[in-house]
């Protein structure tokens, strides 16, 4: 839980370095997800969800911009970044 809570807090501030607006609020059944507000790129993030839950959808938006690997991280965050990129593009082009 500890690595999921830093790793947490260390993904919202990639996210706000790569220019997004992150917002965490309550948003019920709502998992969140990247999005533009007012011209401006944001994630909203469910306050109600597990850290877990929260971690995996900051991961999965970051992982899918490709200016995000130029800025700096730990080596933790980056092998997630990576591993999330890496299955979306798997899952890409496998045809369900």
């Amino acid at each position: 839980m500890e690595d999921t809570l830093g790793l947490l807090e260390e993904a919202v501030q990639l996210a706000r370095e790569a220019g997004y607006r992150v917002r965490e609020e309550p948003l019920g059944d709502l998992p969140g997800g990247a999005c533009v507000i007012g011209g401006k790129r944001s994630i909203l993030v469910n306050l109600q969800s597990a850290a877990a839950e929260r971690l995996a959808l900051l991961v999965g938006v970051l992982a899918a911009d490709a200016d995000v690997t130029s800025l700096p991280m730990s080596r933790l965050l980056a092998g997630r970044l990576r591993a999330a990129g890496a299955a979306a593009r798997e899952s890409d082009r496998d045809p369900a």
